[in-house]
Parts: C-alpha cells; structure tokens; sequence
C-alpha cells in the first residue's frame, strides 16, 4: 500500500480547520454526517461547537452522536441515555449552530456485519446513519482512560456505536448489555482489535466518501467522556486531516512521540500502558488505511 498523504498546521484557529479540510482535495456528496465528541457533562477540555463551525457549515453537515454505554465506576456522566443526551447537547451549544442527530435515539440499531473481524462479528449502529452519503469525523487527539489514546479510529469504532455497540465493542463481542460489559471488559489486546474491527464497518460504508480531521489541542490523558479530565500534560501542537484513518492516528502518535515536551513521557504512559497502538495496528492490519504516510505541513 503507498503511503497515505497527511495534511499538517502548527495554527489551531477554526479557519485553520477549514485550510487542512481543503487541502485534501475530497468532495464529500449529499448528505454529510459530522461525526463529533459533544463533551461529556463537566469536561473542561473539549472542542466547542464555535470551533468547529467553520468547517460544518463548509460541508453543510448534520452533527452527528450516540448514546454511552455508562453503567461503571469509571463514569459519572448523562450521556447513557436520550433524554439527558440531548439536554447536554443543548447546554453545550451544538443546537445553537447546527441540526443534531442522536442516531440511536430511537431503535432498532443497524447491525452491520464485519467478515474479517478480529474479535467481532457485527457492529451495533444507529440507525439514522443510513440518513447520511457522506461522512466528516472531526476528533480532538487527547488521551484516554481505556483506549490509551482517542482520535480518527476513536470515532469511527465507540463514537459510532449505538449504546449496544459499545458494551459489544468494550467486552470484545461477550454482550451487548451496557450494565454487565464493564464486568466483561475486554483485555488490553482485545479492546483494541475490537475498536479496529467496529470502525472498519463504518469505514467500508463511506469509502471513498469520508474524510477525517484531528485536532491536537488540550492534550490531556483523559477524554472528552471523563467529566473531570486531568490537566493537559503537553502544549498544543496542531491539526491533522487525512482520508485515511490510520495514517492520521499514527501521524499524531508520532508528533507526539518525536516532541520535546516534558509531558511527552506522562502522555505515552497512558498510551502504552493501556496498548493504545494496537488499536492502530489491528486497524492497519485490516486493510482500511497504512501506517506509512508522508507529512504534509501547510
């Protein structure tokens, strides 16, 4: 596979978003789905609507979201169910600016089913993403507390999958029940290859029809799922877009990685010790993107 092209500016502005998008050279048709982290309930960290305007409005696209899979100590949020979903999504400000779906608002999910899957079978989506042509995945690169770290593959394999499909994803096909997944949490090497398995299927839906853009900003080991994330750890370092998910993802590891910064050694701490790359390797192994890329800096 040759390398894939990814596209790189040292400028976090909401037009530099745009300036990355366009250098891609993607037309994304119809319908677009806009695939966000709306920020869990008392996160400090995540991209507000007002940044990422630009570039929605330059799709025209619908934000779209799912429903968590809370059910465990580790969360202390109201994104596990519709009702107070959409409440939080209202007092973020994402209906301020944009249509917003809740793809798994209303049953039956989609199930999707994944052939060559590692660890899973099928993914469990949200029907409304059947609404949508195209899709935009907009990711703010950071930590996380499970997968070791979060962007690209992040979005496309738990910020996907309905309710359902994250207990299916989090106990690596064991159960699809949100409550007892946690109890069936899957190993550190199969969580990972369970995430590759279910972004895959999202992936192969809108190929040739998706385009993705990560933001390293607030560079915290915690997500935008964490209702008290711990302090950013890094200074900022840039924005990254890409049509292929892999490259984008092993793009920031490595400007992580290669950096200077003090915070480095705590940021790869939680990568490594939650396999977080596995997540990029199983991916790669698949056959939906390369680790091999050539960066591109605007």
């Amino acid at each position: 596979m040759e390398k894939s092209r990814v596209y790189f500016t040292r400028e976090i502005t909401p037009e530099a978003v745009v300036r990355v998008y366009n250098a891609l050279g993607v037309e994304l048709p119809g319908r677009v789905a806009v695939k966000v982290h709306s920020g869990e309930k008392g996160n400090q960290y995540f991209m507000r609507p007002e940044f990422w305007k630009p570039v929605v409005d330059k799709v025209n696209g619908t934000i779209v979201e799912c429903n968590t899979a809370y059910g465990d100590k580790h969360h202390n949020g109201v994104r596990d169910n519709t009702d107070s979903h959409l409440k939080l999504i209202e007092e973020h400000g994402w209906n301020k600016y944009f249509n917003v779906d809740l793809m798994d608002a209303e049953g039956p999910d989609v199930v999707w089913p994944i052939p060559n899957g590692k660890v899973l079978k099928e993914n469990h989506v949200g029907k409304d993403i059947l609404n949508y042509d195209s899709m935009l995945v907009l990711a703010h690169f950071k930590g996380h507390p499970m997968g070791g770290y979060g962007g690209a593959l992040k979005q496309l394999a738990i910020g996907c999958a309905s309710a359902k499909g994250k207990a299916l994803i989090h106990s690596a096909g064991v159960t699809n029940d949100r409550f007892e997944c946690w109890a069936k949490h899957a190993s550190n090497v199969l969580f990972p290859e369970a995430m590759a398995d279910a972004a895959s299927s999202i992936y192969r839906h809108f190929e040739g029809r998706i385009a993705f853009v990560n933001v390293m900003k607030n560079l915290s080991v915690d997500c935008d799922c964490c209702s008290d994330a711990e302090a950013p750890c890094m200074a900022d370092i840039g924005i990254l877009a890409s049509a292929d998910p892999v490259a984008i993802d092993q793009a920031c590891i490595d400007l992580v990685m290669n950096s200077d910064d003090p915070g480095r050694e705590h940021f790869m701490e939680r990568v490594n010790s939650r396999n977080g790359i596995h997540t990029i390797e199983a991916a790669a192994d698949l056959g939906y993107g390369t680790r091999e890329y050539e960066l591109i800096e605007l």
